[in-house]
């Protein structure tokens, strides 16, 4: 699945316009590396977002097969590092 996708499925960013400027301002990373949004994520990728004043990490679970998940089956998909 592609990261500006998966971003929104699992809920990390509301909207997938979000994710997608997020990305152009390269605020994201996997593994280390700036991603662009076509750029695929599998599991075990480590994804972190420089905000302002903050940095969440996030390990990646598992691919969702759905557009979106519940915001209760979060835990499924990533882990907060």
């Amino acid at each position: 699945m592609r990261i500006d996708k998966y971003l929104n499925a699992v809920n990390i960013t509301k909207r997938r316009a979000v994710a997608e400027d997020m990305l152009e301002h390269k605020v994201v990373f996997i593994n280390g590396q700036v991603v662009k949004k076509a750029k695929e994520v599998k599991v075990g990728d480590i994804i972190e977002i420089k905000y302002l004043e903050k940095t969440d990490k996030f390990q990646v679970l598992q691919i969702p097969t759905t557009k979106s998940t519940p915001k209760s089956k979060m835990e499924e998909y990533i882990k907060k590092c």
